[in-house]
């Protein structure tokens, strides 16, 4: 069964540390908190994907049935190490106090899970062999959907971002920026264009967005401060000013994200022999994976202007 990293710390709790890096490891990132996450021993899985469905047809009577078979696309899917070395100098604790080690803790955690956010869209293990593929890497074909043709990128339209939606499988979530999420809940007081946006709170009690029902989970700043889906993108028509939108299928089955069985390692190794520090190692040995090819679809060439119908 695919747990989201919360519901998973709540049947293992007892350990302190770990539970409290968790919790803010999914406050700091919308997707850490919704994303379910498959469990597996070893370092990679072997499945296969959906491709063709068998055939169906009719038979006369005392005629024999034609036999069909679908289509399976095998795939492996290999676990990447995720973490870090958190380390606070003796003397920041001894003239300060033991909560700033927690204060360290906390910006070097908020750090991992922004990350973990920007490589769930734009990993790509082509450039960094060291991470996992993202969704901007996985979805091609029908799964990848021009917002237009014109140059520079083009509006979002709410027929096209129904399009979007319509190429998932019973889908869960829209991801998109602050700025894509702004404009569509302007565009939902427009008369003139529309939209069924409402409100709704999550699990920190914060206001979450939906369209359609969708919660929609912002991919906002990465760890360096910069903009994981910018208006800077290529877009089908030519230029780099587009942005994209994403919906997504969360759940078993369909889009989940994986973990050694493990799952998340963290370790208060105290105080270092090598240097006057106060070191805490997090390793989460992770990955993602679309067990189903409508798992997922990519609106992408949208510029920054107002949504129309």
């Amino acid at each position: 069964m695919a747990l989201t990293i919360l519901e998973a710390a709540k049947l293992n709790s007892g350990n302190v540390i770990r539970d409290a890096v968790i919790e803010i490891y999914a406050q700091n990132s919308d997707i850490l908190r919704t994303l379910p996450f498959e469990n597996i021993p070893g370092n990679a899985m072997k499945y296969n994907q959906e491709k063709t469905l068998p055939g169906i047809g009719f038979r006369g009577v005392n005629a024999s049935w034609t036999a069909y078979t679908g289509v399976l696309n095998p795939k492996t899917e290999s676990l990447v190490i995720a973490g870090g070395e958190i380390k606070v100098d003796t003397f920041i604790v001894d003239t300060m106090g033991e909560d700033q080690r927690a204060v360290q803790e906390a910006m070097k955690i908020k750090a991992l899970a922004l990350n973990f956010t920007l490589k769930f869209i734009k990993g790509d293990s082509v450039s960094q062999s060291k991470e996992f593929d993202g969704l901007q890497v996985r979805l091609t074909g029908d799964q990848l959907i021009a917002a237009g043709s014109t140059s520079l990128g083009d509006a979002l339209s709410l027929l096209k971002l129904d399009e979007l939606i319509d190429a998932v499988d019973d889908p869960t979530h829209l991801i998109m920026n602050k700025t894509m999420r702004r404009l569509l809940t302007k565009a939902a007081r427009t008369t003139s264009v529309g939209g069924y946006v409402n409100y709704e709170q999550d699990e920190f009690g914060k206001r979450l967005t939906t369209y359609n029902d969708l919660p929609i989970l912002i991919a906002d700043k990465d760890n360096t401060d910069a903009q994981i889906l910018p208006f800077t993108e290529a877009c089908p028509g030519g230029g780099s000013t587009g942005t994209s939108i994403y919906c997504v299928n969360f759940s078993e089955g369909m889009l989940t994200g994986l973990q050694n069985e493990k799952e998340m390692i963290v370790e208060d190794l105290g105080k270092m022999q090598s240097e006057p520090s106060y070191l805490t190692r997090v390793e989460w040995y992770v990955s993602i994976t679309l067990w189903h090819p409508r798992a997922a679809a990519r609106l992408y060439g949208i510029k920054n202007a107002a949504v129309t119908a």
